[in-house]
């Protein structure tokens, strides 16, 4: 990281004493694409809280399909992002080291996030494969053989990566009342990190079943999360604060259990069988649908940062 910032300082310096024939956007103007930025991203994490619009927020469990919308905030935020960088015309290529340095460390966090979304997601499948062999054997008339795969599902507790964390720049604008391209890239990167982050935790709180992951981040992320959601954060903290898990997995385990009850008292257990076949075809298209999201996500980063990578001058030997 240190060689790659040495590389970026010497592009800075060359493109310094060409920055005053460039054309500079106007304070208006750049005040203007800053807001519509936030706008944008504001209204679309506005649109994740049907959820959390009842009365009854304590009786809401978030499920698959939600944390998966919730998932494509991300590339939303991304590109809203890179078309507010084209608008306030400034190219990663004139930005300072320490915000290409701040931009890749995200980047890197935002790939390490979808590995760990990804692995808890792995362990969700294998417990579908799991139960899907019990009940093969159940229909195959080995139902006491069956009993030793139709367990619940446990959820596995697991916090965000140690990396993942929300670190903003609480310098930026502060001491002057001006605004500039860099001050721009600064302030968008706070709120492109805190929101990804914060969504991150809500996908690895429900996956987890505990709202630990959630909590680790939005305590971290409150500054720039909470005037975004304009006061609406309140009930969706109390929906992730009770969370024990995604309402599929929930009805899954309750399909398992009725079917294990059924074989063990020796009755019919073809209606008990019949709904767990239907809660596995659904919660195998839940986890794969949410899996190629996110190996999207991470495709996409990944490129990203090496068009990024590659753009930089060799160093002169």
């Amino acid at each position: 990281m240190v060689l790659l910032l040495q590389k970026f300082n010497q592009i800075c310096t060359k493109l310094a004493n060409h920055h005053h024939h460039n054309h500079h956007p106007s304070q208006p103007a750049l005040s203007a694409s800053m807001e519509a930025f936030q706008t944008h991203v504001s209204n679309s994490l506005k649109k994740l809280l049907p959820l959390s619009s009842s009365k009854s927020a304590g009786s809401e469990i978030p499920s698959f399909p939600w944390i998966q919308q919730c998932f494509e905030l991300v590339p939303i935020i991304q590109s809203a992002f890179a078309k507010l960088v084209v608008e306030v015309d400034f190219p990663m290529s004139k930005w300072e080291a320490a915000s290409v340095d701040r931009y890749l460390k995200y980047s890197l966090s935002l790939l390490e996030l979808c590995n760990s979304v990804s692995s808890s997601l792995s362990n969700l499948g294998k417990a579908r494969v799991s139960l899907a062999h019990g009940l093969s054997l159940v229909e195959n008339s080995s139902p006491s053989s069956a009993l030793e795969h139709l367990k619940a599902i446990q959820f596995q507790p697991k916090g965000l990566s140690k990396g993942i964390r929300f670190q903003g720049n609480e310098e930026v604008g502060k001491g002057s009342c001006l605004i500039s391209k860099e001050t721009v890239i600064h302030q968008a990167l706070d709120i492109m990190q805190g929101m990804v982050f914060w969504v991150g935790g809500i996908l690895m709180s429900g996956l987890a079943g505990n709202p630990e992951p959630y909590l680790e981040v939005r305590n971290s992320s409150r500054r720039i999360v909470d005037p975004l959601l304009s006061g609406l954060n309140s009930r969706l903290d109390e929906i992730m604060e009770r969370n024990g898990g995604l309402k599929e997995v929930k009805e899954l385990n309750d399909a398992v259990a009725g079917l294990a009850a059924a074989i063990r008292t020796g009755k019919n257990s073809g209606a008990e069988a019949e709904e767990l076949r239907r809660r596995l075809e659904v919660f195998e298209k839940f986890v794969d649908g949410l899996g190629k999201e996110v190996d999207s996500v991470f495709d996409k980063v990944l490129a990203g940062r090496n068009q990024l990578l590659n753009g930089l001058p060799q160093q002169k030997k």
